[in-house]
């Protein structure tokens, strides 16, 4: 049917570069059968997904090219561009499906010679083969869409898990943050209730100075009046002692006064 298509000699050398493509990716799949070294044919399955790659970008080429030259086209021509690219697509995911069985294929095998040892693993390897040899390219691109959907659905996963985790890190910086101000603000607290405490220890000290200043002049005083108490007691019991000084600013005692009368009978005579 391709070599019956009209096209322009732009849209042919795209075609033809697909098909090429195409032709070199049945080639390295059939290659990577005969291969039993997991790593030649991690190796092999890279290679081949850049053809993959590669035969995306024409064929998005190839869309783009028709559907610029479509007005120019007879409708039956445009009908069998369009069948032809829908051909090239389904091709296309079963190749992706296949590489997605090889990857499952030989992550089992590594797996398995990790835990077993060489050789355990070629009877799946063999019979994923087999089984990917009898699906339809309708099986294979279903099967396609659904690794693509799964995958999907991982990376929408990961991307709440990493929003999620950029949530909970800035919930965590926030209460951080208030921690340490709560900690600055008690650490001045602090820095205040020492400053007061020290304050009224000196406080307290000098009151305690003061209350004993004034104790002993209180005594002091306690101890002139009781003297001079007693001085006054002992003048006021012993008046003619000249030992006993007189204190000043006090009177000496009145002397006793003696009454001298005549007597009746010579005052008359």
């Amino acid at each position: 049917m391709a070599s019956n298509l009209q096209m322009s000699p732009e849209v042919e050398q795209i075609h033809g570069e697909i098909r090429d493509n195409f032709r070199a990716l049945a080639n390295g799949f059939q290659k990577l059968d005969k291969i039993k070294d997991a790593n030649r044919q991690t190796n092999q399955l890279e290679e081949l997904t850049e053809k993959m790659r590669e035969s995306k970008r024409l064929i998005k080429e190839f869309d783009r090219k028709i559907k610029d030259e479509e007005g120019g086209n007879p409708p039956e021509v445009n009908k069998q561009l369009n069948d032809e690219k829908q051909s090239m697509i389904k091709e296309l995911n079963s190749y992706v499906a296949l590489r997605k069985t090889y990857m499952n294929t030989i992550g089992n095998k590594k797996l398995e010679l990790f835990d077993n040892g060489a050789g355990a693993s070629e009877p799946t390897a063999d019979e994923n083969v087999r089984l990917a040899s009898e699906m339809s390219n309708q099986e294979l691109i279903n099967a396609g869409t659904k690794t693509m959907d799964e995958t999907d659905q991982a990376i929408e996963r990961s991307k709440q898990v990493v929003h999620q985790t950029i949530e909970v890190g800035t919930q965590t910086a926030v209460t951080l943050k208030g921690q340490t101000e709560q900690m600055g603000r008690i650490v001045n607290e602090l820095d205040s209730i020492q400053f007061s405490i020290k304050k009224a220890s000196q406080l307290v000290k000098e009151i305690g100075r003061q209350v004993a200043t004034d104790k002993c002049i209180m005594l002091f005083l306690f101890l002139i009046v009781c003297g001079v108490i007693a001085i006054i007691v002992v003048k006021i019991i012993h008046p003619n002692n000249k030992d006993i000084r007189d204190i000043p600013g006090l009177a000496p005692p009145v002397p006793t006064r003696r009454l001298l009368y005549a007597r009746t009978t010579d005052h008359f005579d």
